[in-house]
């Protein structure tokens, strides 16, 4: 059976995300932001749509400024929800303004979403899932798991054998301790 690592290197949208970006450590909270947006609206979907309207999506969420997606209205809603260039689900983009608020509180009792994380580290998949469900909208167990994944937080992003793996390695993730 094919991994992400067999099939991403070399693709034009894949290939990048595989190599610099997928299971690497992220500490910036607007990043950190981007990535759960961004794995929001990839459910029910492939994550190479996403990758495809990734740059519509930042110019859509103001480069995923925590603070100004927290403040967004009625009007910005609407204004996203007529964007073709991203993903116009009324849930999604209500769980996306939403969060950003979720993350503003979390900013103010914790400092930075990325302690947050810290604070509650190491839990299972499954702990992991619930506090997100408590927490945030639109994050079941999919959602939470490739987000964690994807930063850094879980295992499994890449095969051992992986070259990507070796240098995330390096970087010290979360999930090895």
């Amino acid at each position: 059976m094919s991994t992400y690592c067999d099939i991403a290197p070399g693709h034009p949208f894949h290939g990048p995300y595989h190599d610099t970006e997928y299971g690497f450590p992220i500490e910036d909270d607007d990043r950190l932001f981007e990535r759960l947006v961004l794995e929001i609206n990839q459910a029910g979907l492939s994550w190479l749509t996403i990758l495809k309207k990734r740059e519509s999506f930042t110019k859509a969420f103001n480069d995923f400024q925590i603070e100004t997606v927290a403040n967004y209205g009625t009007k910005e809603r609407e204004r996203l929800l007529n964007d073709t260039g991203i993903i116009r689900t009324r849930h999604k983009v209500a769980a996306a303004n939403h969060n950003a608020q979720q993350h503003l509180t979390i900013q103010k009792s914790h400092g930075t979403f990325h302690a947050w994380l810290d604070n509650h580290h190491p839990l299972s998949k499954e702990e992991w899932v619930k506090l997100f469900k408590k927490t945030f909208k639109f994050t079941g167990g999919e959602i939470t798991g490739e987000f964690l994944m994807s930063t850094g937080y879980l295992p499994g992003a890449h095969e051992e054998s992986c070259p990507a793996f070796e240098v995330i390695r390096k970087l010290q993730p979360r999930w090895i301790g």
